[in-house]
């Protein structure tokens, strides 16, 4: 495991994080630079830097700083807590679950004000990236009256958590008639689950059917590719779509 850039307690959960970068060279390229912040930092961040720089090298993309938020230790650790943090709303039969709205605020309040101070980040221009669990807690900060972040990316979301208690926070939402002026990018393995596939297709047709105003939604089917080997390819086109 790489080594973190920094680390960072949250007061809000309690947790000591381990943040991964990918800064641009100032010198170079002064910015300010949209920040992305993708979970599962541990595991996943590699595919992350892997797929943004393909597409630096194809100018595809503007200069990002990319971030990792991990906990030092991969899935199913002891020590990794994406099970609380990541999940909405707690489960009887998974303790601890339902961490979300702190670890929210943490990314808020906490680890944003630290990048600024650490790099020229844009404030205009905040970026949450995840997959599966992790995409579940990025659309869940998402569908919010008031979201921390306008560009969202959620690679195959495990939206049957809590029988899809997130369906229900975006109908809630859709029903005070708030705008959401944000983009979001969905994507998922053809060959991923039918659970998987079937409730993306749910959550297009639910913003399709009452969309948000100011939501701009761009969802992609990877052909061929399944619930793990989707990462590079749908972290690439959704930081392409996000941040052309």
């Amino acid at each position: 495991m790489d080594a973190p850039a920094f680390r960072l307690r949250a007061p809000q959960t309690g947790t000591e994080y381990w943040i991964h970068a990918a800064a641009p060279d100032p010198a170079r390229e002064p910015g300010p630079w949209p920040a992305v912040a993708f979970l599962d930092g541990d595991d996943q961040f590699r595919f992350a830097v892997a797929a943004y720089a393909e597409l630096r090298r194809a100018a595809a993309v503007r200069p990002l700083l990319l971030v990792g938020v991990g906990y030092g230790a991969s899935y199913l650790r002891p020590a990794n807590r994406r099970l609380r943090d990541y999940t909405p709303t707690a489960v009887a039969t998974e303790a601890g679950s339902g961490g979300a709205r702190p670890f929210i605020e943490f990314l808020d309040r906490t680890l944003w004000p630290e990048l600024a101070g650490r790099w020229p980040v844009d404030p205009a221009l905040r970026g949450l990236a995840g997959h599966s669990l992790g995409s579940l807690l990025a659309l869940a900060a998402l569908f919010q009256p008031a979201p921390a972040f306008s560009r969202v990316l959620a690679s195959a979301p495990s939206l049957w958590w809590d029988e899809r208690a997130l369906l229900r926070q975006a109908d809630r939402l859709q029903r005070t008639g708030a705008a959401l002026p944000a983009r979001l990018f969905l994507g998922v393995g053809d060959q991923d689950t039918p659970s998987m596939t079937g409730d993306l297709e749910l959550l297009d047709q639910q913003l399709a059917a009452r969309p948000f105003p100011g939501l701009e939604v761009v969802t992609r089917r990877f052909p061929g590719r399944d619930h793990y080997n989707v990462l590079p390819e749908s972290f690439g086109e959704g930081l392409r779509t996000l941040f052309a």
